[in-house]
C-alpha cells in the first residue's frame, strides 16, 4: 500500500471532460500541484452520492483557501459515468478521474472486492492530499466506514 512520502505511481487514468474523455498519466497529472484526492468505490452509490462527493463540492472553496490547487475524485468506473455523476451531482470544482480498469486503485494497493454486490474489483474508500506528486497525508477508511476521507477531515490536516 501507498504511504506517506511516496510518489504517486505512473499509470493511466481518463479525465472526464466536457469534451468528452482525455486520457492522462497520473504522475503529470499530479505534478507541480497540490492535489486533494479522494476515491470512492463507485459513481452513484449511496455514500458516495450523499455525503463523500457532496462534501468535496461543499467545502471547495475552504480547501482552496488552505492551499489546494485542485479537488480529484478517483472511482473504478468509466469516464462517461463519472462524468455524469459530475454533471448530476459534482460541480466545476471537482476533476473526475475514471481508473476504469482499476490500474490505479491496484497501483497504490487500495483494492477492495465488491463481488458480493455485483461491483468486483474496485477502489477502497480513501483520501490524500498530493504534493507535487508525492502523498502528503493518506486517509485510508475501514471497510463501510465514512469519516477519515471526508472533506472536513482533510480541512483539518491542511
Amino acid at each position: 500500500m501507498i504511504n506517506k512520502g511516496d510518489k504517486i505511481p505512473d499509470v493511466k487514468l481518463v479525465k472526464a471532460t466536457a469534451e468528452g474523455p482525455q486520457q492522462i498519466n497520473s504522475s503529470e497529472y499530479f505534478a507541480g500541484k497540490k492535489v486533494a484526492l479522494f476515491s470512492v468505490p463507485g459513481a452513484f452509490t449511496p455514500t458516495c452520492s450523499a455525503k463523500h462527493l457532496p462534501g468535496y463540492v461543499e467545502k471547495a472553496a475552504d480547501l482552496k483557501a488552505k492551499g489546494v490547487d485542485e479537488i480529484a475524485c478517483t472511482a473504478v468506473n468509466d469516464a462517461f459515468v463519472m462524468g455524469a455523476w459530475n454533471e448530476a451531482a459534482g460541480s466545476e470544482d471537482v476533476t473526475m478521474l475514471a481508473d476504469g480498469n482499476g490500474d490505479f486503485a491496484e497501483a497504490v494497493g487500495l483494492t477492495m472486492d465488491g463481488s458480493g454486490f455485483g461491483l468486483g474489483q474496485r477502489g477502497q474508500r480513501f483520501s490524500m492530499i498530493v504534493n507535487d506528486g508525492v502523498v502528503e497525508e493518506l486517509n485510508v477508511e475501514a471497510p463501510g466506514d465514512f469519516k477519515v476521507s471526508a472533506a472536513e477531515y482533510m480541512l483539518d490536516q491542511l
